[in-house]
């Protein structure tokens, strides 16, 4: 193929330069163009003569996939509608045990959820892609191992991430939980409120019942009497009321100024320092202080004498409101409690994968390990593997036939209710430590912390290689 039959787009450093190679593979001048996604992606039309295309990398993005392969498998290829059937190859290029495969897996997982998303085919609020991506990266030991054909890190990745989502997802539950129980406690606060507020409400309300006055006309009479006042004229009494308001001062204290059906009336002078502005507020004072018009007495003569019972007739409509809130907070705090009483459902996959991902752990180290010894060496500990017995019974509990055959081959068991050597029952991951002969515990709920439960010269019940525990 001719030199100049094969170009590279970066050549092109004007937006002329880069039509004209695009123009002259159309016309079949150009037979190769190499160029990246960015500069051979959108917009480029160089689809008339295209008859393959080759991926040479693995892009992160499945949309950078389907820009690269739209150059070519689109309208007006005229190679591919008259000579192959409108078809295009397009060939991918990867190699095995290298990061090719991480990247395509991660593809798939990306292409999956935008599938899913764009169908409303997704079952849950979140997508785990399981591993790392191209924001958060990877370190050069997984590098490594990628590279090496060993994908136990990337595991170990996977599980770090699962188990971190796993711990903020207890976090906020158990947040939401302590949030809750202090809104328990502050309805049932309330509640307690609520039911002594109606009961001193009821008590008034009885009170005014049991005092009131009716005419003829079945209206209740307005028997308020003014202290210092003796007289039937209600004139006369808005009279003094009015100049009660006008004239008084109590420098913030309740003042009594008379009764009505057995409530004494009162007043209270309110003082605002900054605007130097004072009125008199006037209650009813029974169990709670009633009032009406925000305590202020109208400017009709008439309309303030009936101030007082205006305000003791609130009583019942302040009963339903309060018989309102009870019912609420009584329908709440049953909620409320089987909210704060509720157990995280995920407890046991978190240790299901602490534990795992101390497998992962270990079983890496022993890959490390191996590599550091010589095929004689190795020879060696698989001979003494072969010959060592595995005992039946370990810190007080029985072994069944599988969980000898695993702690033979190296592999943890997970042993519950073992009794340790001061007595006292503990359930952790088993293994056997070939070099020293002993059975190696760790604690599967701690993650990073292990610990090693002191040897007794106790041999275990069986004859053949002494195996102390």
């Amino acid at each position: 193929m001719p030199e100049q039959e094969v170009r590279f787009i970066q050549e092109c450093k004007t937006k002329t330069a880069r039509q004209k190679v695009i123009e002259q593979m159309n016309e079949g001048q150009v037979r190769v163009l190499f160029g990246s996604t960015s500069m051979l992606g959108t917009g480029v039309n160089a689809q008339k003569r295209c008859v393959a295309i080759h991926h040479c990398d693995t892009p992160w993005r499945p949309s950078d996939l389907e820009q690269r392969n739209g150059r070519g498998v689109r309208k007006g290829n005229e190679v591919a509608k008259l000579y192959a059937d409108n078809k295009v190859d397009v060939i991918i290029y990867a190699v095995e045990q290298s990061l090719d495969s991480y990247k395509f897996n991660l593809l798939h997982n990306k292409q999956l959820f935008i599938t899913q998303l764009k169908k409303g085919a997704t079952g849950s609020r979140t997508i785990d892609e399981g591993s790392m991506d191209e924001s958060s990266g990877m370190n050069f030991s997984e590098y490594m191992t990628i590279l090496s054909g060993n994908t136990s890190l990337l595991e170990k990745a996977k599980v770090q991430k699962q188990i971190m989502a796993l711990e903020g997802e207890r976090k906020t539950f158990t947040r939401d939980k302590e949030a809750t129980k202090r809104e328990l406690g502050v309805a049932i606060s309330h509640l307690a409120q609520a039911e002594e507020t109606l009961r001193l409400l009821t008590a008034d309300h009885a009170k005014l019942e049991a005092a009131k006055l009716y005419d003829e006309q079945d209206q209740v009479i307005n028997c308020i009497q003014l202290d210092g006042i003796v007289c039937d004229d209600l004139k006369g009494m808005a009279e003094k009321l009015r100049e009660i308001d006008e004239k008084f001062n109590t420098h913030g204290n309740y003042q009594r100024i008379g009764s009505l059906y057995g409530f004494p009336l009162v007043v209270k002078t309110k003082t605002d320092e900054q605007l130097k502005f004072s009125s008199n507020l006037f209650f009813v004072d029974g169990n709670y202080k009633y009032s009406f018009n925000y305590g202020h007495l109208a400017q009709d003569p008439q309309r303030s004498m009936l101030y007082f019972l205006n305000a003791l007739a609130k009583i019942p409509n302040l009963m339903d409101d309060t018989r309102k809130e009870i019912a609420t907070l009584q329908e709440n705090i049953p909620k409320l409690e089987k909210i704060s009483s509720t157990r995280w459902k995920k407890e046991e996959l978190l240790k299901e994968k602490r534990s795992e991902l101390s497998i992962l752990e270990r079983t890496i180290q022993q890959d490390i390990d191996k590599k550091n010894y010589s095929e004689e060496e190795l020879s060696v500990c698989e001979e003494v593997k072969s010959e060592m017995l595995i005992p039946q019974e370990i810190k007080g509990v029985r072994l069944t036939e599988e969980q000898q055959q695993n702690l033979r081959d190296g592999k943890e068991i997970f042993l519950e209710n073992m009794l340790s050597s001061k007595g006292k029952p503990f359930s952790a991951m088993a293994r056997v430590d070939f070099e020293k002969g002993t059975i190696f515990f760790e604690q599967a709920e701690i993650q990073h912390v292990s610990e090693v439960i002191e040897q007794s010269e106790q041999e275990a019940p069986y004859s053949g290689k002494t195996l102390k525990i």
